[in-house]
């Protein structure tokens, strides 16, 4: 594998010198966070509308979610990252478009996603996550440091979701890079849903806010507002049609031959399965994951993998729970740490489905 693995050249592209073994490692980052979290399956019960201490949790423990806001505010390493992130040759560096089939042996062809850049290597796929920001389909702009970012969050996760579901994870050469097993790939994405909200056409708040009641087979009640949290967790699948995603029911995806009824039944529960944990995880850390997608492919000894992406800001919403309660009884929007602020931007200056050109986005 260290034939087709190349080290990072931050300067927009690749270099194909300065080779990295690939002997089935993980990136060090992604093995450097620890949590004490023991996960009990389907033990879940759900995000309360505030964070409340669990009988017998540790007093420090209890006010790390109360105060969660505060740190990511007053952190001392805050200063070092925007400062970083800031700088002029960061933001002339950001990683925007990689060619590694070019010059390096073994990779066959590129495919170009909105953001990362895959190259076929035989049995395998090396997949770059680049510093591209997309929304609403589109690329709208290249931002320092988001394609390790989001590369990180996803090794992170896929190393503790293991005990839910097997990935296709094989390496992590580079801290953008990762080197995964090929396999056949559902075209479904399974959007997992907590609460009523979004800014995208196929989100549940636009669907809903125009009536809709049953969405991808899910009957959601009457009487809710945005960012209201679900009476449980639910499924919306979609699938590609051109240039965007659509929805589709269960029914739908077995009646067109897209999935196995056995294939979706066990997809459908790892998802679920996968979004209470990622839940559990992100409530001890005080954040509410709101919603968030996966895929899935079929290995070749017929075992269902998770690929793609975990639980990163890019495919997920989360919210700062602290405040979670408070400001939806405010009317406010929830204070986040994902990708919604920039679709919310957007929407209230254009049309981003509509309009050829975007105003342009300073990083």
């Amino acid at each position: 594998m260290g034939d087709f693995t190349v080290a990072l050249n931050p300067p927009k592209t690749f270099r194909s010198d300065n080779l990295l073994s690939t002997t089935n490692r993980i990136s060090p980052a992604a093995r450097g966070f620890q949590t004490s979290l023991a996960f009990k399956p389907r033990v879940f019960r759900g995000i309360r509308a505030s964070v409340m201490p669990r009988e017998g949790q540790p007093q420090q423990q209890q006010q790390q979610a109360s105060s969660l806001g505060d740190a990511l505010v007053n952190s001392p390493r805050r200063n070092d990252v925007v400062e970083a992130i800031g700088r002029t040759a960061s933001l002339s560096n950001c990683l925007s478009e990689t060619n590694l089939h070019a010059t390096v042996p073994g990779l066959e062809s590129k495919t170009r996603g909105k953001v990362r850049d895959i190259y076929d290597a035989g049995d395998y796929l090396v997949l770059v996550t680049t510093d591209r920001q997309s929304a609403f389909d589109r690329i709208l702009a290249s931002i320092p440091f988001k394609g390790q970012v989001l590369n990180q969050t996803s090794l992170w996760w896929f190393e503790r979701t293991k005990h839910i579901v097997s990935n296709a994870v094989v390496s992590a050469p580079d801290n953008n890079v990762t080197i995964a097993r090929k396999c056949s790939v559902f075209p479904v994405e399974f959007v997992a849903r907590g609460f009523v909200t979004g800014s995208t056409d196929t989100s549940l708040w636009t669907v809903y806010n125009k009536g809709v009641r049953n969405y991808c087979g899910n009957v959601i009640p009457d009487g809710m507002v945005k960012n209201q949290k679900l009476p449980k967790n639910i499924l919306t699948p979609t699938t590609k049609a051109a240039d965007h995603d659509v929805p589709i029911t269960p029914d739908e995806i077995i009646e067109r031959g897209l999935m196995t009824r056995a294939d979706y039944v066990e997809a459908s529960e790892k998802a679920l399965s996968l979004f209470e944990y990622g839940q559990q995880v992100a409530l001890e850390h005080g954040l509410i994951l709101v919603d968030t997608k996966y895929e899935f492919g079929k290995a070749n000894d017929g075992s269902i993998m998770l690929i793609d992406e975990v639980h990163t800001p890019d495919s997920s919403r989360y919210w700062i729970a602290n405040s979670y309660l408070e400001r939806f009884q405010n009317g406010l929007e929830p204070e986040n740490i994902d990708k919604e602020f920039l679709r919310l931007w957007f929407k209230s200056h254009c049309n981003p489905y509509e309009d050829e050109v975007f105003y342009i986005l300073y990083c």
